[in-house]
């Protein structure tokens, strides 16, 4: 795998270190609040285990699982709802834990969703943040990393299902994904 790889971005050791910056943060902003932490699989549940276990605050987990590559490179635009969430979210405060943020679509479709439920409040914290991938106006409210607007993979991210579990975030190599 990883001599698919054309560079790092984002070693282990940064990425445990946004982590812990970011789980800080979320604890000032949380304590009371007990958050229901919503991870968006498959993608950010590297990254939501390694930002909770920063959180000194009580909280609940549940999971949403939405596609919109399909297994491509870009996305398709057309967002499926794959796995609903279990828990009862009306009223309650939402933290969304995403791997990443590009054209918008699926997070500006979460918040929707979760408005539409009720949610008191929707807050967004995401592993990395391509603005130059973006195509709807939508922000996140606490960022690990801005990512280029290049093909990424790694802790978590896929290809075809594939790189999830390397410990870094790396550019896929384009000979990898595209027609030979």
């Amino acid at each position: 795998m990883n001599n698919d790889i054309e560079r790092v971005l984002y070693s282990r050791d940064d990425i445990s270190k946004a982590a812990h910056r970011l789980g800080q943060q979320l604890t000032e902003d949380y304590k009371d609040k007990k958050p229901v932490v919503i991870s968006v699989l498959k993608g950010a549940i590297l990254f939501t285990v390694d930002v909770i276990k920063e959180m000194d605050v009580y909280a609940e987990l549940d999971f949403i699982d939405v596609s919109s590559y399909h297994g491509g490179t870009e996305s398709s635009g057309k967002i499926d709802l794959l796995h609903d969430l279990s828990t009862e979210i009306s009223g309650r405060n939402i933290l969304i834990i995403e791997d990443i943020i590009d054209t918008g679509r699926t997070l500006k479709y979460l918040i929707d969703l979760l408005k539409q439920r009720n949610a008191a409040e929707i807050k967004v914290c995401t592993l990395l943040d391509k603005e130059d991938g973006r195509l709807i106006d939508v922000k996140a409210d606490y960022i690990g990393f801005a990512v280029p607007n290049e093909f990424v993979v790694g802790y978590g991210l896929d290809y075809k299902e594939l790189y999830r579990n390397l410990p870094y975030v790396g550019v896929l190599k384009p000979e990898v994904y595209t027609d030979k």
